[in-house]
């Protein structure tokens, strides 16, 4: 389709294990569009974590074709799928993955120095302001709490103005309040900038208000679970 930011077709992932191959992912063929959001769900072990990670370009398919805005990421080095992360996507996880020995201001303004941005600082800056953290500028990550944490995590994903947005169990190391105030910032995110946002949860709520969700089930999508969120 014309507007498909993300495309998957036939994607398999054959991982080994101490008893041998183990098939994760079998055969996913999807596309998701310009400014929408999808919702990945299904059991524990379903496969929803490895099939984001392959959408970013963080793990290989073992067969099939991955493309994100017209790129093929299936054919990318890892220096090329690198840049290619660098420019167009933010990627959001569970365990924040912040660098402890930097501030809320360093690891933020970090991806945007890197990708030479002479305002990476003052960027990073109003951003964490955005995120309700113009107080915690010059914490470092053992200062802030979980939630806190998570927006300085946001912050950095969303700085750069990704085109594309993956979060994968952003509300999952939180409690409900604030894993709601995540959701809401999130969700903000794409409104505000009109990233395209996929997303991994098991929270039921969460997946409602995505305007698509794909359940999976043992590496499988089931059938006709591609569907508008009720």
């Amino acid at each position: 389709m014309s507007d498909s930011v993300l495309a998957l077709k036939d994607v398999t992932l054959r991982l080994m294990g101490n008893a041998g191959p183990v098939e994760i992912l079998h055969g996913i063929t999807m596309d998701v569009r310009r400014g929408e959001t999808l919702g990945l769900v299904g059991p524990s072990g379903s496969g929803k974590s490895s099939l984001l990670m392959i959408m970013g370009g963080l793990e290989r398919a073992t067969g099939g074709t991955v493309h994100a805005l017209g790129q093929d990421l299936t054919a990318m080095d890892e220096d090329g799928l690198a840049r290619f992360r660098r420019d167009h996507m933010g990627v959001v996880f569970q365990s924040f993955h912040l660098i402890p020995t930097m501030t809320a201001l360093e690891n933020v303004a970090t991806p945007l120095e890197l990708a030479g941005d002479p305002d990476a600082f003052d960027k990073a800056r109003a951003e964490l302001e955005t995120m309700g953290l113009g107080e915690r500028l010059d914490h470092y990550p053992s200062q802030m709490s979980g939630g806190e944490q998570q927006r300085v995590a946001l912050a950095r994903a969303a700085a750069p103005r990704p085109e594309i947005l993956l979060a994968d169990e952003p509300t999952g190391n939180l409690d409900g309040q604030t894993g709601q105030a995540i959701v809401d910032l999130l969700f903000g995110l794409r409104d505000r900038h009109g990233a395209t946002l996929v997303l991994v949860t098991h929270a039921p709520a969460l997946a409602e208000r995505c305007d698509r969700v794909l359940r999976l089930r043992d590496g499988r999508a089931e059938t006709g679970n591609l569907r508008a969120a009720e």
